[in-house]
């Protein structure tokens, strides 16, 4: 195994391929979006336009929602208050999603804020349409460390040149 987070290794007594560090796949994507080939542009798109139609479709659940709530007339003080709890949360869960696709997110954070993201879902979804309109959602942190253990597994494996019995001992 490889020493970076997510990139396995292959085992150097396997065969069936190269050895050294495999490209993490991401969601929706595969390891496509290493080379950018086998419908990497049309599965970009296609997650652009998921996204954004999740995002408008919770958008109109949430009208509904906002919509029994007045007719219910609970008060114009607790209707506030939702909007300004969805607002809220929106925008927090489109930040922590957003700072998702550049470092890798702290499990221990991640599981407090569930209940946040789970409101705030409609910015989850903002911030999958932005990232899918330039990459892949995730890409450039999973590029980062894929190199990041290319380089580490060449330094590794790379071999000395010379007769080593020649070497200079330090004094």
């Amino acid at each position: 195994m490889s020493d970076e987070p997510g990139i396995p290794a292959t085992p150097a007594g396997s065969t069936g391929g190269p050895v050294g560090p495999h490209p993490e796949p991401i969601r929706f994507f595969g390891t496509t979006w290493l080379n950018h080939d086998n419908g990497y542009t049309a599965r970009r798109i296609g997650v652009a336009l998921g996204s954004l139609a999740a995002a408008v479709v919770s958008c109109l659940v949430l009208r509904l929602a906002y919509q029994g709530l007045q007719i219910a007339a609970i008060g114009s003080f607790v209707t506030l208050l939702m909007v300004v709890m969805f607002a809220i949360c929106s925008a927090l869960a489109f930040r922590h999603t957003w700072d998702g696709f550049t470092r890798r997110p702290d499990p221990d954070r991640q599981a407090s804020l569930r209940g946040l993201l789970t409101i705030g879902f409609v910015g989850s979804l903002l911030a999958y349409f932005f990232r899918s309109l330039t990459e892949a959602p995730g890409e450039r942190l999973h590029r980062e460390e894929y190199e990041a253990a290319r380089r580490h597994h060449e330094k590794r494996t790379t071999r000395r040149s010379g007769n080593p019995s020649k070497k200079r001992r330090r004094a």
